[in-house]
């Protein structure tokens, strides 16, 4: 029986010995550790560099510089976290001056905007480098009209004053040659409206989706439409008979038409059948044709969809 008790005894201390040991050798660990990071180290580091704000009239080349190299004077836990996750430098490209075919951004001169992005301290970090030599090709720049696609659905009853406008109707482009010399305009990205009955006004996106190196000067048109209410009208217009010749009688029939049309409200009342002129033109009479088609020539601008209940206009030529 004390065999056994002693046995028990000596496996208890030697798992107690074993817990304290792994115990202290840890501890010592991270005390060796924060003591290391925690002295001072000159390290360079690698930082990415990203381009931004780059000259509408200017293509940076592929091969432009992807780091830049910073000399650390810092402890331990710093340097880490900078080797481990590194802070994207974003470069202003448009604060670069242009020297020898090359944009050179030159660090100190912007030092404030590379401080409020890394959060360093310039008096014990610098760059390896003074400045950032950016290659570039010049672009070439053309006007394009713009082409709208806008689509737009009206509720029953109601229509547009007038066409739908965009502004600007142009803009200038830059980009290489052998791509502006395919281009022919710059579409807007298609939108719908659906049961229109108020006026539309906001802007859209021009779509370059199929042109990453084109730079444009107006990313964005505006649109505008003026919607209004219509009803359609009736009136019954006399049809005029136009170059017979002179040694012809020729009879039509019927010699009045019912025009319809489509006005807004607002200016329904002003419409009267002297506005409209219709003709039947002889001359367009082809031989053994026995009917003329007539026309509307003359209309207010503010109608629209303006059809006759007459397609054909017969004739006889008396003798």
């Amino acid at each position: 029986m004390l065999k056994k008790v002693r046995s028990v005894k000596k496996t208890r201390f030697r798992k107690t010995d074993i817990n304290s040991f792994l115990f202290f050798l840890i501890f010592a660990i991270v005390i060796w550790i924060f003591v290391q990071f925690s002295k001072q180290y000159n390290e360079i580091l690698n930082i990415p560099v990203k381009y931004v704000n780059v000259p509408p009239d200017k293509l940076l080349k592929e091969d432009n510089p992807e780091i830049i190299q910073l000399k650390m004077q810092e402890n331990g836990f710093r340097i880490a976290w900078f080797s481990l996750f590194p802070p994207t430098l974003t470069v202003d490209v448009s604060r670069a001056s242009e020297e020898n075919g090359r944009l050179v951004y030159v660090i100190d001169e912007n030092r404030s905007q590379i401080l409020e992005q890394l959060n360093i301290n310039f008096d014990d970090n610098s760059f390896v480098r003074d400045a950032l030599f950016i290659a570039f090709e010049q672009k070439q720049e053309k006007k394009l009209p713009v082409i709208s696609r806008i689509e737009v659905q009206f509720a029953a009853g109601y229509s547009a004053v007038e066409e739908l406008r965009v502004e600007p109707d142009s803009v200038r482009v830059s980009g290489p040659d052998n791509i502006l010399d395919t281009l022919s305009a710059i579409r807007t990205f298609p939108v719908t409206f659906s049961d229109v009955k108020n006026d539309l006004a906001g802007s859209v996106l021009l779509d370059t989706t199929a042109l990453p190196k084109v730079t444009l000067y107006n990313k964005r048109a505006n649109y505008s439409l003026d919607v209004e209410k219509f009803t359609e009208g009736k009136l019954q217009v006399p049809i005029e008979l136009i170059n017979v010749p002179e040694d012809l009688n020729v009879v039509i029939f019927p010699k009045e038409t019912v025009l319809f049309f489509q006005v807004n409200l607002t200016e329904f009342n002003k419409v009267t059948a002297s506005d409209f002129r219709i003709v039947a033109n002889f001359n367009n009479v082809r031989e053994n044709q026995d009917f003329i088609i007539p026309e509307v020539v003359e209309k207010p601008e503010f109608t629209s969809n303006i059809r006759l209940s007459e397609k054909r206009i017969q004739f006889i030529i008396k003798k």
